[in-house]
């Protein structure tokens, strides 16, 4: 019967691989390492994961000539992306004519995330935004649910079925937020207790300490996060920082003593290694140093800092000051689960800045960089013998105008994939894999002809 099981569990995925080995940087793209374009090859499938990657023409491993192949010749197959912040919830309210942060915050987001309290609402919603995620070629998110235990449980749930990489925990705020958003010191930390002891480490879900932001966290609940970081190995913590200047005043007047946002939370030990900090658009020289020095990382979110107008992020003064920068998508500020899009969007910003972002540098950050950062490079994030095969098959180009484009832009490699990335989004996902298994498909369309 074991036999037979890995069998059914074997598959082969043909096509033009591209993933990297090293960050690319802000480099040319002629001068950038780390890319690794593998034209016409397989990648042999077993158990949820890469045994092997080969040329197509290379005969195949004894047997595996009758295991089934998905044939993708002509597409590419990438990594799948990783998306290191956004929000379950607010796809109820992605879209929402708006004002600034903290308005759009009580007008649209804490209303919708009130409903998260009914189990059937949770379910559905982690159900709805997984496979969301999924058809845009996001096949592992750190993400945050609502107040409630039952949404993280929710989210943990879904995601286990389907081997996905999740990071997620329950939101803290016990205080500035409306009734039936607020939660407790002590009942907190009981619930979080709860879901670390029966999730995280388990069927590739982790655990992360959720402070919404600090405006929403009493000084008590701020220190009660920071003693679950310290105190369980391997948990995360995720939270907003100087996203917006009204609500980096806000944490000024709250938290008097603190020298900056970001200080309120490194002085309660909850900045490491495995801090996810979104946004970070107002931080400063000094501040910078300590994510540096601490090895956490800033989640570029492009889409929602446009759309909110809260700022542009400096992407290469962080990294030239040694901070560690993932992208996101940040839905439902953000206005698109594609982590395509929000490339788009991170190239406008930084060229708005005189910086040109390669294709290179933003499909690295999304794949192997976010897997580095998260501690997680030998789970994911390439396309290797022993990685989990989470992956996303793309068709080159959809609609006349894109089609016209790639066939002209096929003077360089890095051309042609900057038109992708660009004039691309999620009508050109053919299919995506979590651990070797699809979990979506496109259904066919009519290619032009050139």
């Amino acid at each position: 019967m074991k036999r037979i099981d890995a069998m059914l569990d074997r598959h082969i995925l043909r096509g033009d691989l591209l993933d990297f080995t090293e960050d690319p940087g802000f480099l040319s793209p002629q001068d950038a390492p780390g890319v690794r374009y593998r034209p016409d090859h397989l990648v042999l499938i077993s158990q949820g994961r890469i045994e092997a990657v080969q040329p197509a023409k290379q005969t195949l491993p004894d047997g595996w000539a009758s295991v089934p192949v998905s044939d993708h010749r002509g597409q590419l197959i990438l990594p799948g992306f990783i998306d290191t912040h956004v929000h379950c919830p607010q796809l109820d309210v992605i879209a929402s004519f708006g004002t600034e942060l903290l308005d759009w915050l009580n007008t649209y987001t804490f209303p919708a995330e009130r409903r998260y309290v009914d189990p059937v609402v949770s379910y559905d919603g982690a159900r709805r935004f997984l496979h969301a995620l999924w058809a845009h070629g996001t096949t592992s998110a750190v993400v945050f649910p609502t107040v409630h235990k039952v949404s993280a449980e929710a989210l943990f749930d879904t995601a286990s079925q389907a081997q996905m990489r999740l990071i997620t925990g329950k939101v803290l705020m016990d205080r500035h937020a409306p009734d039936g958003l607020r939660d407790d010191v002590e009942q907190a930390e009981k619930d979080c207790v709860d879901l670390i002891d029966r999730w995280h480490g388990r069927q590739r879900q982790s655990f992360a300490v959720t402070v919404r932001f600090a405006p929403t966290s009493t000084p008590d609940q701020l220190r009660m996060a920071g003693r679950l970081c310290q105190s369980y190995a391997g948990t995360y913590m995720q939270t907003h920082v100087a996203e917006n200047r009204a609500e980096v005043r806000w944490v000024a007047e709250l938290f008097p003593s603190a020298r900056s946002y970001l200080d309120v939370y490194d002085r309660d030990g909850l900045i490491g290694p495995r801090a996810v900090l979104a946004h970070g658009i107002w931080l400063d020289e000094r501040d910078r140093a300590v994510l540096q020095a601490h090895g956490a990382q800033i989640a570029h979110s492009p889409s929602s800092n446009l759309f909110l107008g809260s700022g542009l992020f400096d992407w290469a003064t962080a990294q030239r000051e040694g901070v560690r920068v993932s992208l996101a998508s940040d839905v439902g500020g953000g206005t698109s689960l594609s982590m395509l899009r929000n490339m788009g969007d991170a190239y406008k910003i930084q060229a708005m800045q005189g910086t040109r972002l390669t294709a290179w540098k933003a499909l690295y950050t999304a794949t192997l960089g976010a897997a580095h950062n998260l501690g997680l490079a030998d789970e994911m994030g390439r396309i290797e013998a022993g990685c989990m095969a989470d992956l996303a098959v793309w068709r080159w180009a959809v609609g006349e105008v894109a089609s016209h484009r790639d066939q002209l832009a096929q003077r360089s490699l890095h051309e042609r994939v900057f038109a992708w990335m660009t004039l691309g989004d999620e009508r050109n996902l053919v299919s995506t894999w979590v651990a070797g298994r699809p979990v979506f498909q496109a259904p066919q369309i009519e290619v032009p002809a050139p």
